[in-house]
């Protein structure tokens, strides 16, 4: 369910089709996330195409990690259960993302892991908030200024995702009914 009517199959025309094809081979199913482009697969394609990039830059569990931070800043419950699910399927077991999800410093993450997140969480909230303390923060934890770009794309980027699927009512799929703790 969305706010807005999504392109159904029957009514696909070449490069929407393409575009659910290939999310059905990748997934097993058209996420809800997808359908909401369909009247835009490019604007769509252009989006897949920028968070592999920004994603490219880091490792998988970092690039996770200020995803979920930025989506949960944003109050994304279907972003937030997307990028939940990746770091329980590939990195820790559900009591952990639980704890990582609702109280951070209960959690078994190092103080560099909990900075990073704390950062992208800012930025994601204002990123006018953003200062050189904070910056400052990042590299006494050993981060590169190429690190620091890098949690700062995919936390601009998750923004720009969330917020169209939360505009739009884009209901999260009920695969993560199956897959997340109910405490997600």
């Amino acid at each position: 369910m969305a706010f807005i009517d999504t392109i159904t199959d029957a009514d696909a025309d070449e490069e929407t089709a393409a575009m659910y094809r290939s999310e059905w081979e990748r997934m097993g199913y058209v996420p809800n996330y997808t359908r909401i482009f369909g009247a835009r697969p490019d604007v769509y394609a252009a989006g897949r195409s920028l968070a592999t990039a920004i994603g490219s830059g880091m490792d998988n569990r970092r690039y996770e990690l200020v995803t979920l931070a930025a989506a949960r800043q944003l109050r994304s419950t279907y972003c937030a259960l997307a990028h939940g699910s990746i770091l329980r399927e590939r990195f820790f077991d559900g009591d952990e993302v639980v704890k990582i999800a609702t109280d951070v410093e209960q959690s078994s993450l190092d103080e560099k892991d909990r900075a990073i997140m704390a950062y992208a969480a800012t930025v994601a909230a204002d990123a006018g908030d953003v200062d050189q303390h904070l910056v400052d923060e990042l590299r006494s934890h050993g981060m590169s200024d190429q690190e620091i770009l890098d949690i700062t794309l995919a936390a601009a980027a998750r923004c720009f995702f969330s917020t169209v699927l939360d505009a739009l009512g884009v209901e999260a799929d009920a695969t993560y009914r199956e897959t997340v703790e109910p405490e997600l």
